[in-house]
């Protein structure tokens, strides 16, 4: 009898130690998790006194919170963080790291907790820079263009009609100068509105004028957005409308960074720097015409500079492309991911969530 329930009790102790084998927890760790993380503003904000915080830094929180695991942080660069996650230096890293095919090759990834794109800044140029880059804008030569044409061809019908009956609106003596009264009579429609219907003569002329107000209406609306656009845009940068235009500029971006990935895929010549902040620097210094980041990043920076009396000349452009998923850097092929992404999930659902998204990018 002893021997039966000496072999249960062996029986029972191995079961138990298969579960516990086959269901690892970073919970059930009594080592400490090494956490590591690098400057990336509203994600991490590092400081020389402070511990690190931001957005990224407040979700791990609240993942070991949840998980129930101790952990310390250590300060790298991004091509060391990556390097060491990916050899087991490092259990986790914390910041705004994109997800990228290249990446998962040799680490793995939580599930993407925030969406952002590439986008570019550049330096506001000076005023008589942005008066030249207006008046040499090729699209608003194009508009006015359309104007012009819009306004001779209302002009020249109206002069068929009315030149020989309305003295009025026709008062010089040569064909030659009622031309001219045409094609202001046309610019004017254009650009001013409609005239009241009785101030030409015949039918037809009525009649076309109430039919053009209503045109006209939209065409003045439309014509004022495009060149309200093209002025403001001229301030900021009337070379750059895309990423295609940065291949004839001198461009920035971050050493190891997908903005740097993306302008060598696209066979843009760039320069490389350490870290946003150098970025930033060396656009403002004119160092560079152009630098390429993550729009939030970049925003974010620019934006506490200007607040603090920096920076005040340097713009993001509003062009976004190449979409961007950040997420946890975790070690390849860990046991722990499946837990770590049930917690994210849970966070990314509450309200403290959305109030911590709202208290870095209230803007947004």
């Amino acid at each position: 009898m002893r021997a039966v329930r000496h072999s249960m009790l062996c029986i029972w102790l191995f079961l138990s130690s298969l579960i516990s084998f086959s269901l690892p927890s970073i919970a059930a760790s009594n080592s400490t998790v090494n956490v590591g993380t690098y400057h990336c503003p509203p994600f991490v904000i590092e400081s020389e006194s402070q511990p690190p915080e931001g957005l990224s830094i407040y979700l791990w929180q609240q993942i070991a919170l949840e998980l129930g695991v101790d952990y310390n942080y250590s300060h790298h660069e991004l091509g060391e963080l990556l390097e060491q996650v990916s050899d087991n230096t490092l259990n986790i890293g914390v910041s705004c790291i994109s997800i990228t095919p290249e990446r998962e090759k040799v680490l793995d990834f939580s599930h993407s907790f925030y969406e952002t794109h590439l986008a570019i800044a550049v330096k506001q140029q000076g005023y008589l820079s942005s008066i030249k880059n207006i008046f040499t804008n090729t699209k608003l030569w194009f508009v006015l263009g359309i104007a012009f044409i819009a306004a001779g061809f209302v002009g020249g019908i109206y002069y068929l009609l009315e030149h020989r009956v309305n003295d009025k609106l026709y008062s010089m003596r040569s064909k030659f100068a009622q031309m001219v009264e045409g094609f202001i009579l046309g610019l004017l429609f254009i650009t001013k509105g409609p005239f009241n219907y009785y101030e030409f003569k015949t039918l037809t002329g009525r009649v076309l004028t109430v039919l053009l107000a209503v045109f006209t209406t939209f065409f003045i609306a439309s014509i004022t957005a495009i060149l309200a656009s093209t002025f403001t845009l001229g301030l900021i940068s009337s070379d750059i409308k895309g990423p295609n235009d940065l291949a004839n500029l001198s461009v920035g971006a971050k050493a190891k960074s997908t903005s740097s990935l993306f302008l060598t895929s696209h066979s843009i010549v760039h320069r490389s720097y350490e870290s946003t902040n150098d970025l930033l620097e060396a656009l403002n210094n004119n160092e560079v015409e152009a630098i390429v980041a993550d729009d939030a990043v970049l925003k974010y920076l620019i934006k506490k500079a200007k607040e603090e009396g920096r920076y005040k000349g340097l713009s993001v452009l509003p062009y976004q492309f190449e979409k961007q998923n950040y997420g946890l850097v975790i070690e390849n092929n860990s046991p722990h991911r499946e837990k770590l992404n049930r917690a994210l999930l849970k966070i990314r659902n509450s309200p403290e969530w959305r109030q911590t998204l709202n208290k870095y990018f209230a803007d947004k």
